[in-house]
């Protein structure tokens, strides 16, 4: 099973893209209702994907220069990164379905 990560630096953030396992990155805020929504879809898909991928919930108001780097207006973002790069990008309410052909297709 795949665990879900907090991110609490810019650092951490850039040693957990940096691999060649897929990153599914949500971008949210506490006060965001989507993106409440959204949390527990990202702990189903991480408990199905397992070892495969690592997801990462970045808070954008704790992160705000992580966000601004990515170019992040609209939450929730979830962002796929391989090898430090971003391969794909999601914005809104993405359901469990969705994430996985989003995420598997950079296995």
């Amino acid at each position: 099973m795949s665990e879900l990560y907090e991110i609490g630096s810019k650092e951490e953030f850039e040693s957990l893209v940096a691999g060649d396992t897929p990153v599914l990155a949500d971008f949210w805020a506490t006060w965001c209702t989507p993106c409440k929504m959204q949390s527990p879809i990202l702990a189903d898909f991480a408990a199905a994907a397992g070892d495969k991928v690592k997801v990462v919930k970045v808070n954008v108001d704790e992160n705000e220069a992580l966000a601004a780097q990515y170019g992040i207006m609209s939450i929730p973002s979830l962002l796929v990164f391989k090898n430090g790069e971003v391969v794909d990008k999601k914005i809104g309410l993405t359901p469990k379905a969705e994430l996985s052909d989003m995420v598997m297709k950079h296995i």
